[in-house]
């Protein structure tokens, strides 16, 4: 089994409602977004995915988020855009457009450099 991870980053805004303390307050984040991928098998020049096309799937998908609001982004209009719901909405996101033969394997969401949230399947 194989192994790739690659960090990309987006900066926006949120409040956390329902929560009690600084975060329910509009407040901004520069996020950094972790994702790690899994192959059983190589391809035929012996790498599982082109390091580029994964970080250009996850840009993909994060790039409505940057420089917005997340409240006002579904499916955050929902749920609370914590770093956990992130992480979660990030992993599904990434599950669909993977190639054949890479699965999504974990997606980190940094709020700051000392705080993190990690969604995976088992």
């Amino acid at each position: 089994m194989f192994e790739l991870t690659i960090e990309t980053d987006f900066s926006s805004a949120h409040q956390l409602r329902g929560y009690k303390g600084k975060c329910e307050n509009l407040h901004g984040h520069n996020w950094k977004v972790q994702v790690a991928v899994t192959a059983q098998k190589l391809n035929n020049i012996d790498i599982a995915i082109d390091f580029g096309d994964l970080r250009r799937i996850t840009n993909e998908i994060i790039a409505p988020l940057d420089h917005t609001c997340l409240n006002d982004f579904f499916p955050f209009t929902e749920i609370n855009p914590s770093s956990e719901n992130m992480a979660k909405w990030i992993f599904d996101s990434l599950k669909k457009k993977l190639p054949k033969g890479i699965n999504a394997a974990s997606v980190t969401v940094w709020e700051s450099d000392n705080s993190s949230a990690t969604y995976y399947e088992d």
